[in-house]
């Protein structure tokens, strides 16, 4: 249930820049009445008369009202296909043999250890690999180039890129634009719940990325911008990468950070429909009084119905660095993808009509400056384990970011130093077969338990419990949360769960209030919480594997044979990673 959904807002959401009309024809002056508006929706009227600025890298990076119903129009084709898995188009391809090619042989330009497909978040890991001697190139179809937009995260955060050396401490202050306390999380009017520091930074994605940019280039790193991925070849020696262009780059291993909606994933799974989505709409805009403090997730509202899907709608809010009354609010929600699911168009309009209501000021006293919008699709079975050799996922294209947050950039930050050096260690010993691979996105199961919360937050239909239900158990849960004190609630709204704190949270909601339990099952469905049993079990054998058993094993590691050393360091990071003990509350 933690929410720091503005990590991956930039990576997945379309922005829109401030407006660039003639003094007398401010939008906020536009925004009056819906029927003076010259279009079939306001929200169009709004869109249309903000500038649209340069596209950027990452899912969803279109950034004009086209570019919302291109997004639409994807989701209503997700709804509306079946959730089998269906034949697709294929990018990768494997083959016997060796790579030896007439366009490769003399050029050693176009020959690296690592290629990085997807730049966005891609080139953290890019340059912590540049960092440890490897030679690497990144591919993007656009430009790496951060949006204006902040990213809302905690120094934590910052901190881990600074540990893993691809970011300074000096260079904290440079890509902070504004710092905010004290962070709230509220739900309809039952009570509030503050902490400090958390989730408090807006950071510049256009300064971080241009810093990070600069460093991968000067410790010899290759980008490729603008262009596109057409296929994969996996040979025995190396896999070659056609691209769009023509151009052909070969390396002995492909990293996939391509995010969401990458093509190797797709390939993946065949095409099959994401198991549920994440839909976010919201602005940035100019015009609001009180302006210190944040909204990490708050709700002022029951279930409603909209087509055939029941929704509880949730908020976030965080101050802006490009001025002083400019704020950031969003609205989302957890939906299933089926026929008759609302569109983002739709969202945006509730967002409207709701957004004054929450924030406490008229629509036409503000300046619209930015629109944001975005779907997070997720599945069940995350993270995805590598499919091919020679390639591996990070990042949301791996599926591990947390099905309630989809928190991507605190996610990539969170695993930058187990992945990079899981790959380098990779790439040293020539261990890039599927299984190999595949034990840097094991079974983690904090995250599988991180299922049911999602589920708890998603209306559904027929459930048979109150239109308040939801707000009355999240309260609950952040109330015993609160209690019982930082070590329990800090790492939950930092997307780590752990066995200790969940057990504790859970067994004072259990007995301060036993009347919910009924409602909690018809709710979330007995078939989820049995699976969630699972790995509620799993998460405790984990801790105890990662508290008492690596002590024990850890000093014998540095005998084994460069392979065992390799497969062994990998499953002490999954029953470390995957209990939550990673997480240092002090950092």
């Amino acid at each position: 249930m933690s929410l720091p959904l503005h990590q991956t807002l930039q990576t997945a959401v379309s922005c829109v820049s401030r407006p660039l009309l003639p003094p007398r024809v401010r939008t906020r002056r536009a925004l009056s009445s819906r029927a003076a508006l010259p279009s079939s929706s306001r929200t169009q009227g709004i869109m249309e008369r903000v500038s649209t600025s340069s596209e950027v890298g990452g899912a969803g990076g279109s950034n004009s009202y086209s570019g919302l119903k291109r997004l639409d129009q994807l989701w209503s084709n997700i709804c509306n296909t079946s959730p089998e898995i269906k034949e697709i188009q294929e990018v990768v391809s494997q083959f016997s043999g060796s790579t030896y090619h007439s366009d490769l042989a003399n050029n050693s330009s176009c020959m690296f250890d690592v290629l990085v497909c997807g730049g966005t978040l891609g080139i953290f890991i890019a340059t912590a690999l540049v960092l440890k001697g490897l030679r690497v190139g990144i591919v993007e179809r656009n430009l790496i180039k951060g949006r204006e937009q902040e990213w809302n995260i905690s120094r934590k955060e910052l901190k881990e890129l600074v540990d893993v050396g691809i970011l300074l401490e000096a260079e904290i202050q440079q890509v902070t634009a504004i710092k905010f306390n004290p962070n709230r999380c509220g739900f309809e009017k039952k009570g509030d719940v503050c902490v400090e520091d958390i989730l408090n930074l807006g950071v510049s994605p256009a300064k971080l990325l241009e810093i990070v940019k600069k460093r991968f280039v000067s410790l010899g790193g290759s980008v490729f911008e603008s262009k596109c991925l057409s296929s994969i070849s996996i040979y025995d020696d190396a896999a070659v990468l056609k691209l769009s262009d023509g151009d052909v780059l070969s390396s002995r291993l492909v990293v996939d950070s391509m995010g969401n909606f990458s093509p190797v994933v797709k390939q993946i799974r065949l095409g099959r429909k994401p198991d549920g989505f994440c839909l976010v709409v919201g602005s940035c805009a100019r015009g609001f009084k009180e302006n210190t403090t944040s909204d990490i997730i708050f709700s002022n509202a029951t279930v409603k119905k909209m087509g055939n899907s029941l929704l509880q709608y949730f908020w976030e809010a965080f101050p802006a660095g490009s001025g002083p009354t400019d704020r950031t609010t969003y609205l989302f929600t957890y939906v299933a993808p089926q026929p008759g699911a609302p569109r983002l168009e739709e969202l945006l309009e509730d967002y409207w009509d709701s957004m004054p209501d929450y924030q406490g000021v008229a629509l036409d006293k503000l300046e619209i400056l930015r629109v944001n919008f975005g779907i997070f699709p997720t599945y069940r079975d995350s993270p995805l384990p590598a499919a091919f050799d020679r390639i591996i996922q990070v990042g949301d294209a791996s599926g591990i970011q947390s099905p309630v947050s989809f928190g991507g950039f605190g996610s990539m930050t969170r695993h930058l130093s187990r992945l990079s050096n899981g790959i380098y260690e990779a790439i040293s010993g020539d261990f890039v077969d599927k299984y190999s691979l595949g034990l840097l996105n094991p079974y983690m199961p904090n995250l599988s338990a991180s299922w049911l919360f999602q589920r708890a937050m998603s209306a559904r239909p027929n459930a048979d419990v109150s239109s308040t239900f939801i707000n009355e158990l999240l309260f609950y849960n952040f109330q015993a949360m609160q209690s019982l004190g930082d070590s329990v609630l800090r790492p939950f709204l930092q997307d780590v769960i752990q066995f200790g704190p969940l057990v504790k949270t859970l067994g004072s909601v259990m007995l301060s209030h036993p009347n919910i339990l009924p409602s909690i099952f018809r709710q979330v469905g007995v078939s989820v919480i049995l699976d969630w049993l699972v790995h509620f079990v799993m998460l405790g054998w984990y801790t105890l594997l990662t508290s008492f058993f690596d002590p024990l094993i850890r000093p014998s590691i540095k005998f084994l044979p460069r392979k065992k050393k390799y497969e062994l360091n990998r499953i002490l990071e999954a029953w470390k990673y995957g209990s939550g003990l990673d997480y240092n509350q002090s950092a």
